[in-house]
C-alpha cells in the first residue's frame, strides 16, 4: 500500500502560505453544525476503501483464527 501521507517537509514548506495540497482541505466555519460544533476529521477527498470479501472468504478466516487462537491456548495450559 502507498504511503500518501506528506512528507514533513512538504507540510513545513505548505504551512508557510497556508496553500492546499492533494492531502488538505478546508471547513467553512458557516457549515460547522452549531450544536455539536463536529471538527472530526473526514477528509473529503479521501475514497473509501472497503474490501469486499465473499462469505466463504470470511468463514476460512474465521477458521483459521480459531485454529490459531486453540493452538495458543493449548501452549497455555501446557505451561501450566
Amino acid at each position: 500500500m502507498m504511503n500518501t501521507l506528506p512528507s514533513r517537509a512538504e507540510f513545513i514548506k505548505l504551512q508557510k502560505t497556508k496553500a492546499d495540497s492533494k492531502n488538505s482541505w478546508s471547513v467553512n466555519v458557516t457549515n460547522v453544525d452549531k450544536t455539536t460544533f463536529d471538527l472530526s476529521v473526514k477528509n473529503p477527498h479521501k475514497k473509501d476503501e472497503t474490501i469486499s470479501r465473499s462469505p466463504a472468504e470470511i468463514l476460512d478466516k474465521m477458521e483459521a483464527l480459531d485454529e490459531e487462537g486453540a493452538e495458543i491456548l493449548k501452549t497455555v495450559r501446557e505451561t501450566l
